[in-house]
């Protein structure tokens, strides 16, 4: 399925844990440290560097860009980081979030609760899935390096979606897919 970013509650109703997704458009990237700021200014009533409404937030660890490039490898980092801080960012309108590996029961409520997906991007991909990014720009947070927050411009941008906003989860149903019976 081929979505447009940012995202609409129409697109999300239709996304289901398991479907194949390219994403073009606009998407950010944050990590931990530009997450506890933007949550830290937002409890100060301050605004987020960039508007959250319908966004998607890309957990990524970027590398340099070689010449002549957009960006360098530019693989996701593991989503557990930001589980405390991507509740109250849904809050405020964050609709979709990229990384790897599983998020928390807090998370995964907020996610039902304000309509939000979380994808799954492949790890060790990152030189592949740099191919799809057609323009990088610095938001925030300079002094923070490869921690800063990018509003990148993707085209194709290949994703999973792990959880839906009906409380779907991939990781779940592959567990129960190939549990064996009576094994604990």
């Amino acid at each position: 399925m081929d979505i447009r970013a940012p995202l609409t509650d129409e697109v999300l109703e239709k996304l289901r844990a398991g479907d194949r997704v390219k994403i073009s458009g606009v998407v950010y990237v944050a990590r931990d440290a530009a997450h506890k700021r933007m949550v830290e200014a937002l409890e100060r009533g301050e605004k987020s560097p960039f508007d959250l409404e319908g966004q998607i937030v890309y957990f990524m660890g970027p590398s340099p860009a070689k010449p002549g490039q957009v960006i360098g490898a530019a693989g996701p980092t593991t989503s557990l980081r930001m589980d405390a801080y991507s509740p109250r960012l849904m809050a405020e309108g964050l609709k979709g979030m990229i990384g790897k590996g599983s998020r928390n029961q807090a998370v995964i409520d907020a996610m039902k609760k304000y309509k939000a997906v979380y994808f799954a991007a492949i790890g060790g991909a990152g030189a592949l899935i740099s191919k799809a990014i057609k323009k990088s720009d610095l938001v925030a947070y300079e002094e923070l390096g490869a921690e800063a927050v990018l509003r990148l411009e993707v085209e194709d941008f290949p994703v999973i979606v792990v959880n839906d906003i009906y409380g779907g989860d991939l990781y779940e149903q592959g567990k129960a897919r190939y549990a064996r019976k009576g094994a604990a």
